[in-house]
């Protein structure tokens, strides 16, 4: 299933034509009680956070996301389970088979591309078994997504907006609000977060032009007052922005299907922008708490902690989620730091792709004195086998190599930049091979710093572990595995070490395919 180039609104009308051709009509998707959620970043947190809001109240819940991380079926969710192999295979050879049987023969494309044949099937998936509603979150954009053939949702909600996607959506913030906007619908509430004045004002124009109740979702601190401090189940102080409007976005929908209990009305406050009304300040329920408390969403701002080694994983790839996992990043370590002298270990694993700036983005990860950085391609091992689910076959594996040369460079610049002249750098590698760091201290590292590129994750992680890891076992390593400098002495430092701190970041498919090798269950 080939992407498919074209307008964007006659995509977008093709989209119904693939949901009549599968027997549904958009009205059937009312049936749903759809809360659709667009935004650059922590849309699949706040999606996350809502699904497990409802779901504490007894409802069933149908969630539908992107993108995967281990295997497809995550994208689709039952009450906060991906559906089963058996129930994966029905639906997809019976969409299929139905899409086949339809085809016009005059038309050279009989199937959808890849992401709206699985938002077909969610659909499908979520009517066939019944669901009280559904979680959808918007693939890129909004106003074009293959999701917007949706026409009455519950509720709509805009998590935080930045930069990304900028050949689809546009080049400025305030472009990518006027597509994330497209999502609002006559007289369905929507709700966002506090952004930017030009974005914000953008949204505000959208939602005005058809008549869509638009609110700014007051501070998690608000609603907390008078009451204990809520517990997020996802680390990071930017959760807390994704957990306030999934606390609306759950609320509302609630307050549309005349639900009881969902939390007591507090003094409304004007909003201090004065661009949108303030949602509802109330007091969570007992189920918000729980819901909130107990929300999972694997690879943001995830921990893992093994023996010697934490791992810690967040799919961050725009500069303002960036920010964020660096954030993050360093107060956990902080939080976790041990006393003593044994020395402790850190490690960057990366990988950026698309159309994002790796340079940007590295920079950013700068201050956290990582004392090697490994970058490696979004492929668990070099071989393909069996791997399907994580494949990515618009590239080869001589481009996205290329592409970890590419940040290996970027990393070594940002390195010396902040050092100044450094008389004591490794010589220069030879062409297509990893290339070392300065192996003498600078300012304002207070140790060595090196860089290595490994061909993928698992040799990766072969060395970054150094065997340590009680989960990740693999076979010996390659012939020549630490033949060059930084790899050797690295191993030993690793071997040494009292604590190996790993942050993997820059793609959320590279902190897939890391889960899948230390979390070997997720691909049961």
């Amino acid at each position: 299933m080939k992407s498919q180039q074209g307008d964007p609104q006659t995509k977008l009308e093709a989209m119904e034509l693939y949901l009549a051709r599968s027997g549904l009509q958009v009205e059937d998707l009312d049936r749903l009680n759809i809360i659709h959620v667009t935004g650059t970043k922590g849309k699949g947190s706040t999606c996350a956070f809502t699904e497990r809001i409802l779901r504490s109240y007894g409802l069933k819940t149908g969630f539908f996301s992107s993108p995967h991380l281990v295997q497809v079926r995550e994208r689709i969710r039952i009450n906060g389970q991906p559906i089963s192999r058996e129930l994966f295979t029905k639906h997809f050879w019976r969409l299929y088979q139905r899409l086949e049987e339809t085809k016009d023969s005059k038309s050279c494309v009989s199937m959808p591309a890849y992401f709206r044949f699985l938002t077909l099937m969610a659909f499908h998936v979520f009517l066939q078994e019944k669901v009280d509603l559904a979680v959808v979150e918007v693939g890129i954009g909004g106003a074009y997504d293959c999701t917007n053939i949706i026409r009455k949702p519950v509720v709509c909600g805009v998590s935080s907006l930045g930069i990304d996607h900028t050949r689809l959506l546009g080049d400025t913030v305030e472009k990518i609000a006027w597509q994330k906007g497209g999502i609002f619908k006559h007289g369905v509430p929507a709700f966002t977060v506090p952004q930017p004045d030009g974005p914000l004002a953008v949204l505000k124009e959208r939602a005005e032009q058809i008549s869509c109740p638009l609110y700014l979702c007051p501070q998690l601190e608000a609603l907390e007052e008078g009451g204990p401090p809520l517990t997020l189940g996802l680390e990071g102080e930017h959760q807390r922005s994704n957990a306030a409007l999934a606390l609306q976005l759950a609320h509302c929908w609630l307050q549309q299907k005349d639900h009881r209990g969902i939390g007591q009305l507090m003094a409304t406050r004007p909003s201090l922008l004065q661009q949108l009304p303030l949602a509802p300040v109330f007091q969570p329920t007992s189920h918000m708490r729980q819901g909130l408390r107990d929300t999972e969403w694997p690879g943001r701002s995830q921990v893992l902690r093994r023996g010697h080694l934490t791992w810690y994983l967040d799919g961050a790839h725009t500069s303002s989620s960036m920010q964020a996992c660096v954030r993050w990043f360093r107060q956990a370590l902080h939080r976790g730091e041990r006393r003593g002298s044994s020395p402790e270990v850190r490690v960057l694993l990366f990988n950026s792709t698309g159309d994002r700036d790796p340079a940007a983005l590295l920079k950013l990860l700068q201050p956290c004195q990582f004392d090697y950085a490994v970058f490696c391609p979004n492929l668990t091992e070099v071989s393909s086998t069996g791997n399907a689910d994580q494949q990515n076959f618009t590239v080869t594996l001589d481009q996205v190599l290329l592409r970890c040369l590419e940040h290996q460079q970027h990393w070594r610049r940002l390195d010396e930049e902040q050092a100044g002249p450094d008389f004591w750098s490794a010589p220069s590698p030879e062409p297509g091979g990893p290339a070392s760091l300065r192996l003498a201290p600078c300012p304002p590292h207070t140790h060595s710093s090196g860089s290595l590129v490994f061909s993928c994750i698992s040799h990766a992680l072969q060395w970054i572990t150094q065997g340590r890891d009680p989960v990740f076992q693999p076979p010996s390593p390659p012939q020549g595995f630490l033949a060059h400098p930084v790899a050797g002495s690295g191993a030993n430092v690793l071997r040494e070490a009292a604590a190996i701190h790993v942050l993997v970041t820059g793609s959320l498919h590279l902190v897939g395919g890391v889960l899948k090798l230390l979390e070997p269950s997720l691909s049961q």
